[in-house]
Formats: structure tokens, sequence, C-alpha cells
């Protein structure tokens, strides 16, 4: 199905002069002086703290200079008629917004499917790329949407992820995704030099009554004491790693905790769905 792009402008939905086949492919014809946010839609109108995702953006755009005054529900409502429009039933979306002109949306939503139950089950495979922080990077910037080409594209068959580290080998974050660590009785993940992630407030909900949790980043040479890994996004949850580098990630099988953690997360986004 072909993914529908709109601009929202002050007049309304307007149609754009371009198709394209994914939000990735999207991603393009999208301005690069900008910031972005993605989320999705579960039961085809439900959302997951999709406020929390505007306070971002507004976040964002402070951090990048842009003058953004965000019309919460003026978005909301062109999402939700474009998704109507577009029949896809449950949607994966885009809303970005261009330096150059902060008062004009582009509405991006392709069709929306889970993360596969093999991914789940048997987790996925991941890598390093060495120096490769993101500048100021607590921003959700358009600059990074289209940098980040390059490093994926570099990822070799059957890697799901890239991890950045920072100049001194620190893991940071993924491509698009947060990354966390479990070694010795700790839950690790970068506190700094990273983007805040929506699904991240929710592991921060969760994780205390399962693991402590410790916000500092762990060293890329501390791989083979990790006995757990995992990602997390906004549209996927949480991803068990089972391998980054080539080297086994608590022998190569999705940990206990991790599970514990998705059943956690799983129940506190079905308590915290709400409407469009």
């Amino acid at each position: 199905m072909p993914t529908l792009i709109k601009k929202l402008t002050p007049d309304g939905l307007n149609d754009v002069d371009y198709s394209a086949s994914s939000l990735s492919d999207a991603a393009q014809y999208e301005p690069g002086d900008g910031i972005y946010t993605v989320a999705n839609t579960f039961n085809t109108y439900d959302t997951l703290k999709l406020d929390a995702h505007f306070d971002r953006m507004e976040d964002s755009a402070r951090r990048a200079d842009i003058a953004l005054n965000l019309d919460r529900q003026r978005v909301r409502d062109a999402l939700r008629q474009m998704i109507d429009e577009a029949t896809y039933g449950d949607v994966r979306f885009r809303v970005t917004v261009s330096k150059a002109d902060p008062d004009m949306y582009w509405l991006t939503i392709e069709p929306f499917s889970p993360p596969s139950q093999d991914i789940i089950q048997n987790g996925v495979r991941c890598i390093t790329a060495a120096n490769s922080a993101r500048h100021n990077a607590e921003a959700k910037t358009t600059d990074w949407m289209h940098n980040r080409k390059a490093l994926a594209d570099a990822m070799p068959d059957g890697i799901y992820d890239t991890f950045l580290l920072d100049v001194d080998g620190n893991m940071l974050e993924g491509l698009g995704a947060n990354f966390y660590a479990i070694m010795g009785d700790e839950l690790r993940t970068a506190g700094e030099g990273v983007l805040k992630g929506i699904s991240q407030q929710i592991v921060y909900e969760v994780a205390p009554d399962i693991i402590p949790v410790r916000k500092e980043a762990v060293h890329v040479d501390e791989i083979p004491n990790f006995s757990e890994a995992f990602l997390t996004s906004s549209s996927r949850g949480i991803i068990p790693v089972v391998e980054i580098d080539g080297i086994p990630v608590g022998g190569g099988k999705v940990g206990a905790i991790t599970k514990q953690l998705r059943q956690a997360y799983s129940a506190w986004m079905d308590e915290h769905l709400e409407p469009l």
C-alpha cells in the first residue's frame, strides 16, 4: 500500500507533489533543517503518550531555534482525517516541521505492523559504530534523519541496528532507539548525550520494580560482561538484543529480565492507550 503524505497548512490538508513507498523513503523529500517525531496507532485510532511526543517536538524546536507554535489538536484532527482516508487500520506516522516554515506540518502515514514474534522470542543482532555520537543529540532533528542513512545502508545482512559510540567508546543509542544493557544487578542506559525516548519514559516507570536503573552509559569493551541487552522505540517497544559486534549477549538468548520488562511494558501500555 502506498504511503499517504499531506502538508497541513493554515488552509488545511493539501496533497504533495511526490510519492513514496514508506516513511523512510519519504524522508528524502522533507526539509533537513527541521524537527520531527514518529509514533503509531493501536486499534486504528488509539495512541500512546502522544502529548509526550508533542512535548519533545517543542523541546527539540527550542534546541534547534525553531519558532514552533504547535497546534496539537489541529495535528490530531488532521492525522485522524488521513487515517480515515487511507483505511490502513493501524498506522505509523511522522510529523515534521521545518525551520523555514514552522506553521506547516508534513504528515506522513504508512501501515503499521508490530515486531514479529521471531524478533521478540529470539532477539536481534546489532553492531556498533565508533565515534558516531550525534551533535545536539537531545533534539530530534531532521538532519539526523537524513545523516543516519549512511550508517543504516552500511549494516551487513542480518544486522538489526547500529549503536552509536562517543569518542571514548561509550555506548549511547541506536539509529532510532535507546539502548540498554543489564550488567551485574543493574539496568544501564546512557543518561546524557542521547535523545530522551518516549518509550524510555515507560521503561523508567516499570523497570524499578524489576531491576535498579542506572542512567550511565556502558563501554563497548564491557559487551562480554552483559547478561542481557535490549533497545526501545515508540513503534517497537522493547526489542531484545542477543549479539553485538559478533559477541553473544546472555549466551545468545533472550534473558529473563528482558522478558519481565516486556510484560510490564505491555501491561503499562494497555492501561494508558488514549484516543487520537
